[in-house]
């Protein structure tokens, strides 16, 4: 059996933490090996800021939805899409920087994340819990600032890590009949998606006992009903990002 697949496997999102504290070892360790996440052409454009300061993280709390565990957790961090490095090194070797392009974007949005997946696997390893918090982006413009943020960079998401204070049951995930195919798009697998629908019901009636019984399908086409942080696209070309 491959341990590390078996851990990858085992992930649950964790909003509940010991009153323990990470030792700083082990967390430097985390977030080394978030350092070591492949990058696209090696740019490397993240960039990772740990927040220590309980008032601040009380205020980012409240900007991402009143998330009470981002002031409970005994670590926080926020991991930044950052062209802002790259548009220095340009500078310096006398080379015209346009970060407007949509392609340095995703090219800084896909760098942060691996390194984010790459931190919150080795916490997993030394036992700890964690979960994103993506609504830092409710209020991206005030996080921005309250972070003191150049141009070129982007706050993209938050994480909180502790040692659980939870045992939660896994989230069933779409199955591969779904999510996999070979040589070309399939066509949706309607039989499998029913069937997962009616384990995702059976999940959220048996966490929430009872409080909650929709289905993936209902849940996913009710949380798009409307309108998807539409302040996104202003808030990017403000800092840089044209988009073209």
């Amino acid at each position: 059996m491959n341990n590390v697949s078996e851990l990858i496997k085992s992930h649950r999102s964790i909003r509940k933490y010991l009153d323990k504290e990470i030792e700083e070892d082990i967390l430097m360790d985390i977030l080394e090996a978030g350092r070591w996440a492949p990058s696209s052409s090696h740019l490397q454009a993240y960039h990772v800021i740990r927040i220590k300061d309980p008032e601040k993280r009380k205020v980012i709390a409240a900007y991402a939805g009143d998330q009470k565990y981002i002031e409970s957790c005994k670590e926080f961090v926020i991991f930044c899409g950052d062209l802002s490095r790259i548009k220095h090194v340009c500078e310096e070797e006398d080379v015209k920087f346009d970060g407007a392009y949509l392609e340095l974007f995703l090219i800084a949005s896909i760098d942060a994340s691996l390194v984010a997946q790459n931190v919150l696997t080795a916490a997993e390893s030394h036992g700890l819990g964690g979960v994103y918090i993506g609504g830092i982006r409710n209020e991206i413009d005030k996080v921005d600032k309250l972070l003191q943020l150049p141009d070129f960079v982007v706050p993209l998401f938050g994480m909180c890590l502790g040692y659980p204070d939870q045992d939660p049951i896994k989230k069933p995930r779409l199955p591969m009949s779904i999510v996999y195919s070979e040589e070309t798009y399939n066509e949706i697998d309607q039989d499998a998606l029913d069937k997962y629908n009616d384990i995702v019901k059976s999940y959220y009636i048996t966490r929430t006992k009872g409080k909650l019984n929709h289905n993936w399908s209902e849940y996913t086409s009710e949380r798009l009903d409307g309108e998807s942080r539409p302040h996104m696209l202003s808030y990017l070309k403000s800092k840089g990002f044209a988009i073209k």
